[in-house]
Parts: C-alpha cells; structure tokens; sequence
C-alpha cells in the first residue's frame, strides 16, 4: 500500500526546498510579474524606513529617536527578510529567525515608548504615584476580573519591563539554538514526535510571548487615554497586527502545509510551499503597515500637556522673579 502511495506522489514533493536557481528557472510570466512586483514592494518598504529613520533622527530628540526607529522598523524588516525567503527557499529559517529576533525586541520597544511618551520613567512614576493598574487584562488574565489592583511603584514598573525584555533575549537564544541543531540535523518543524526538539521549543517559545505581551497590555489599557493625543491607539493597533500576521497567520499556514491542506507544487513540496505562500503574503501586508505607520510616526513629538495646577505654580514662580527685576530698574 504504502509502495502504491509513494509511486502516485511527485519526488519532488519528498524533497528538501529547492534551490534559488530552480526556483527562478521555473517561473512563468506571471511568476515573473509576481516576484518582481513583491520584490519592489519590499524594497520600498526598507527604503521608505531608511527615509524615516533619517527624518526621525533630526526631528526627535534622544532617547525616543532609538525607541521610534526599532518600532517602525518591524514591518520593513520582516518584509525584507520574507523577500529573501521567497527567492531563496531553504533560508527560511535563517530569515524567519531573524523577523521573530526582531520583533521579539520590538515587543519590550513598545512598552519602553508608552513611558518615554509619558515623560520617561521618573515623570510616569511622579504622574502616577497615587494611582493604581489594572492587571485583568489580555492574553494572561483577561477572564479574571477578581484579581487586585496594583499600585504604581518602582519595583511594579521594573517587573514589566522584565517581563517584557525576557521574551527579547530568550527568543534569540532559542533562535541560535534552533539554527545549530537545524543545521546538524537535529531540529525539524514537521517533526512532533515527543524525542524531537521543536516540539518542545516551540511550545515554550509560545508561553515566552504569552508572558512578554501581558506586561505591554497591562500599560496600554491603564495609559491610552493619557496619550491618546499622540495616537498611541492606532500605534499600538498597528504593533497588534503586525504580531497577528507575523506569528498567527504563519503559524496557521504552516499547520496547513503539514496537514497536507496546501498541496505539493513542484519543485515546492507542500510544507516549502506553504512557506512560499506565506512569505508572498507577508510582503504585500507588511508593505501596507509601513505606509500606516510612516503617516503615524512622521513628525516631531511634543511634550504632554501639562496639569493645570503644575501651570498655575510656574506661572506664580514667574511673576515672583519677575517682580524683582522691576523693582530694580525702577
């Protein structure tokens, strides 16, 4: 039976990807107009960020410019590395390592921006002093409303930004990793035997997210209508999709390439199609969230308005060096 099988599939379809020479020789018209059109959208895309990240470094005063430059340059730089994944099919995990490095930093950039905007830590802890956060919120706690508000301490606000930051550097550890025992063999994504090490990678990976984007929600929700005047809704909007379609959306087509749903395309088989696939799709989203994002993030930040009460004291402490002056000249 399993002789009968194995005659009816294509040999290519057994294989590893196929090699960056195969893949342009085997391009039709369309394929031609496809990879040319994507290949323009993704260097526009790293153009564009260039652009920005000049403007940005005069505009901007430090450290924001260095916040702003990482958190723009997410898109762009998974649209980059999709690119040279479509055209060069087995340095995918080489170009998917490297988008998820990248956007692992880009997670714990989000929250360091919510308290620069904020005036940076000392002012968002002088701001918030006799406040209290909300922690029921997503992916974490969100069904448990009992749990207690926490006060705005300095330890409270190191805890996330460490909770943050933990995804950062243990994503990249565990991407090495992952490229060492690729390269020896030993790590496979269609392997989910228990003795396979992605099984249990992965899954850990995927609790390290879990835990890195609780501490950047819980920000969100208690500070947006504080900087809602600096757009930091759509900001944070543009942040969630960006994640949605870089982790969800890959992780459901390659779910699909393994299960067989996406069939074997020579010289693609079904997984290094799926692959194709969503890296073509990555392109043209990501091209698109860098156009959002430029209209977002292209001008110069002023500082939050003040309170009324910290006004009224500067203006007194103005007239009382003022009245001296006058004084003397008289």
């Amino acid at each position: 039976m399993e002789e009968a099988l194995n005659s009816t599939i294509h040999p290519t379809c057994l294989e590893e990807p196929p090699l960056a020479i195969d893949v342009i020789k085997q391009l039709d018209v369309f394929g031609v107009a496809l990879y040319s059109m994507l290949t323009l959208m993704s260097t526009l895309s790293l153009l564009l960020y260039l652009e920005e990240c000049v403007f940005i470094y005069r505009k901007v005063p430090s450290p924001k410019k260095t916040t702003i430059m990482w958190v723009n340059g997410a898109a762009p730089v998974i649209a980059t590395m999709a690119c040279f994944g479509m055209w060069i099919p087995r340095a995918t995990m080489f170009t998917d390592m490297t988008s998820n490095s990248y956007f692992a930093v880009v997670v714990y950039k989000i929250l360091v921006l919510m308290i620069e905007e904020s005036g940076g830590s000392e002012a968002f802890l002088k701001s918030n002093a006799q406040k209290t956060f909300n922690i029921s919120v997503g992916p974490c706690c969100c069904c448990c409303p009992c749990l207690p508000r926490v006060p705005v301490t300095r330890c409270m606000l190191f805890w996330l930004k460490l909770g943050a930051l933990q995804y950062a550097i243990l994503k990249t550890v565990l991407s090495i990793v992952s490229i060492i025992l690729w390269t020896n063999g030993n790590f496979d994504l269609s392997d989910l035997e228990i003795t396979g090490t992605a099984i249990w990678i992965n899954p850990f990976i995927g609790v390290l997210t879990i835990i890195s984007l609780w501490p950047v929600a819980i920000m969100f929700m208690n500070i947006c209508n504080t900087l809602r005047s600096i757009k930091i809704i759509p900001k944070y909007a543009m942040y969630q999709l960006v994640l949605v379609l870089s982790q969800l959306q890959t992780a459901i087509i390659n779910i699909l390439a393994l299960d067989g749903t996406i069939a074997c395309s020579p010289p693609f088989s079904s997984s290094a199609r799926g692959t194709m696939l969503s890296q073509q799709l990555m392109i043209l989203e990501m091209f698109i969230v860098t156009l959002v994002t430029r209209a977002l993030y292209r001008r110069t930040y002023d500082s939050l308005p003040t309170d009324p009460h910290d006004t009224d004291n500067d203006q007194n402490s103005k007239i009382s060096l003022q009245a001296p002056q006058g004084e003397h000249t008289v």
